[in-house]
This record gives structure tokens, sequence and C-alpha cells, in this order.
């Protein structure tokens, strides 16, 4: 079972969230640019700061050994991890896709930027992690009548939806991530109290 990053009472502001696209650029004498596009979707990078972690574990306080034995099962850089951004966690009526009788497979997507043409930037979620409801044209369907892969957020319906018929979910996600450094670095600025200045971890495809 993939691991889940804890919750603690430490963290700081502020917190850094960067969307990162990587781009080849191949520019000719003339000026004139040829740009590929290596992955369609970000990957999403996020630096968080630890003002506190105690470490008194007979008082019940035990944030230190908490964090850093999750870094240590995850061998740094080498494991992966569920996290849960706070302050991007869930969607309610999300546009997964149209049927067509023949489908029946969907993928589980979000829309950022609503407003924006088109409906804004869909990108797949592939780590959900509850699935509330699905619904055709806005009716709730039973539960039993479609399955939710965890690994991949890929929707399958035992029958196809109709053609022309809308499908929107409820639901809600994590990040799949990998710590960006094999080293972090925990001081000890008080009597018990130790801080992270910086913990930088980075979503996984």
């Amino acid at each position: 079972m993939t691991p889940v990053f804890p919750s603690l009472p430490g963290l700081a502001w502020s917190v850094t969230k960067a969307p990162i696209f990587q781009t080849r650029i191949q520019r000719a004498v003339s000026g004139r640019e040829l740009r590929t596009l290596d992955y369609p979707y970000p990957l999403w990078q996020f630096t968080l700061v630890f003002a506190f972690l105690r470490d008194d574990p007979n008082a019940g306080f035990d944030e230190l050994r908490t964090l850093m034995g999750f870094y240590l099962s995850c061998y740094g850089a080498y494991g992966t991890f569920l996290f849960q951004d706070p302050t991007d966690f869930e969607v309610s009526g999300q546009y997964i896709g149209t049927g067509d009788s023949s489908t029946d497979l969907y993928q589980l997507q979000r829309s950022i930027g609503l407003e924006l043409p088109g409906g804004g930037f869909l990108e797949p979620i592939t780590a959900p992690q509850t699935v509330d409801a699905i619904y055709f044209d806005g009716i709730v369907q039973n539960a039993s009548s479609y399955n939710v892969d965890p690994d991949t957020g890929i929707v399958s319906f035992l029958t196809p939806p109709q053609n022309g018929v809308v499908i929107t979910a409820d639901f809600s996600y994590w990040f799949r991530c990998r710590f960006v450094e094999d080293r972090s670095d925990f001081e000890n600025f008080m009597y018990r109290l130790w801080q992270l200045k910086k913990l930088i971890f980075i979503s996984v495809f």
C-alpha cells in the first residue's frame, strides 16, 4: 500500500506549489524555433516548511520522529507516497466524458480555470481518494454499475453509457509524489524542538 504523507501541526507559511513542464527548443540560424513538449501535463512541485517539530514521545509529541521516519521509509527520493493538498483535493460535478454507446472506460479528470475557453485546462487524476458519486445527465448512478481503479483513476462501467450522455463525478484525490532529494536537514534549534526549513517533493506520473 502506498504511504500517505502525514499531517503535522508544525507546517508553516509559506507553502510553494509550482506546475512544471519540459519543453525542448531548437532555434535555427534564421531565429525560427522548433518546440517539442515532452509531456502534456505538468509535474507539481511542493515546498513545505516546518517551523517546529517536537521530539517528546513521552509527552505525546512526536512530530520529528513521525516525519523523519516517513522520509526514511521512502528511502529519500526512491519511494512514492500520496499527498493531499489542503487547497486542492476535491471537485464536484466534474465533467469526465460523453457517452457514445460503446466506450466503457473514462479517465477521472479535473478542470483548472473553468472560466477559460473550453472550460479550462483538463488534467487527468490518477490517484483518486474517494469517488462519492457519478452522474449521467445529472442523475446519480448506482455504485455497483462502475469500478474505479485506484492506481490509474480510470472508471470502468459495466454497461457503456448511452450516446450523448454527459458523465460527471464528485470525488477527492491525492497527488502521487516522491521527494526531490536523498537528503533532508533537520535542525535542532531548542530543547526537544526541531525545524525543517525546506522539504521539497514532486508529483510523478
